[in-house]
């Protein structure tokens, strides 16, 4: 991520956030300068500097009467990753959760400043072959360990339900469309119907799911193809460890060009493992199995995140967006809704 120092883009009370910091972090002294990473469509980030440290701030986007129900759930993020630190996932240092409102207008954290590479394009034309292999390594490592760890050896048993978590975020994911809907999708229609009477068997051990596994949510050493830290926790829960598998996958069947996509990609060429033997790797080091329903997983993800696509157009159409370019990603939700629907036939094709 990049940060923007223009001080008018920062929509909370900087002395008000001083004093409060102060109270809390040792060490934090001195005036603080802060300004907004560019990137993110839901919760703004803020890089802040003292005189001898750098953290980040993420906060929700606004005022809560205008967020969807569940949306945004920056204690969760904070929760997750204070139970992983020191575990195989690696994750930022926590500092402290601000819940009051009245301190800044909106709920917060701070967690320390992770210094890193985030990788914004999953071609990533400026590695080297070996590179891209060794990154993709590194990244499949590092959702194997999500996936092995047992939530109650962490503290977070109780961190979202368990069983019928397929189910339960169909149900979720068709509400906060419905709420967000701006224009008619009938490929949305089509798979909400679908989806709920197609449910594959689910592994019986819980998972603690990520929601957004994607390269971007990674920051990378400086110089290393290894992964410093793992962000974006927002979606983060309890459940199907195969569904947040397949959501990472998902860019190998979005068209290149379309949110980041890497459909169409010789990857071979590129150095970047093929899906059998990333697959493989995954399955040798989670110690799960990935089934045989694929492409009902991959139909449930593009739902998910054309309805995810939907929440930030209906933000863009009500002036709380937090991104600049939330138009562009607003307007993905057909596209992927219409792709989803075509691998939902392959499913049914093959039941």
């Amino acid at each position: 991520m990049s940060s923007d120092s223009t001080r008018h883009d920062i929509p909370f009370a900087v002395d008000a956030l001083q004093v409060y910091l102060r109270e809390r972090i040792e060490g934090m002294q001195g005036t603080l300068r802060i300004s907004r990473f560019k990137g993110g469509q839901s919760n703004p980030t803020f890089l802040i500097e003292s005189p001898t440290h750098r953290y980040v701030l993420r906060s929700k986007p606004g005022p809560v009467a205008d967020l969807l129900p569940s949306a945004h759930a920056i204690e969760r993020e904070y929760r997750v990753q204070s139970a992983l630190a020191g575990s195989e996932v690696p994750v930022a240092r926590m500092f402290c959760l601000c819940e009051d409102e009245t301190v800044i207008g909106r709920a917060f954290y701070v967690m320390e400043h992770v210094d890193g590479r985030v990788l914004w394009d999953q071609a990533l034309p400026e590695s080297s072959k070996t590179e891209r292999a060794a990154i993709y390594d590194d990244f499949n490592r590092v959702i194997s360990a999500l996936h092995k760890i047992d939530p109650d050896a962490i503290g977070i048993g109780d961190y979202g339900k368990h069983g019928d978590y397929l189910a339960r975020q169909i149900r979720r994911w068709s509400k906060q469309f419905a709420a967000s809907q701006t224009i008619p999708i009938a490929a949305m229609d089509r798979l909400i119907e679908w989806l709920p009477a197609h449910l594959p068997a689910e592994d019986e051990r819980v998972a603690i799911v990520h929601g957004d596994c994607r390269l971007d949510n990674l920051i990378f050493h400086p110089t290393e193809p290894r992964i410093l830290a793992v962000i974006d926790w927002e979606l983060s829960t309890l459940g199907s460890a195969q569904a947040d598998f397949a959501y990472h996958m998902m860019s190998r069947h979005i068209p290149r060009g379309t949110m980041r996509g890497l459909g169409g990609v010789d990857l071979e060429e590129l150095g970047i493992p093929d899906e059998a033997s990333y697959v493989a790797d995954y399955e040798r080091r989670s110690g799960r199995k990935v089934s045989g329903d694929w492409n009902f997983y991959l139909a449930y993800n593009l739902f998910r995140l054309a309805a995810i696509c939907q929440g930030i157009a209906k933000r863009v159409e009500t002036g709380t967006a937090s991104n600049a370019r939330a138009a562009e990603h607003g307007a993905m939700a057909a596209p992927l809704a219409d792709l989803g629907w075509q691998f939902a036939l392959k499913a049914g094709a093959e039941g």
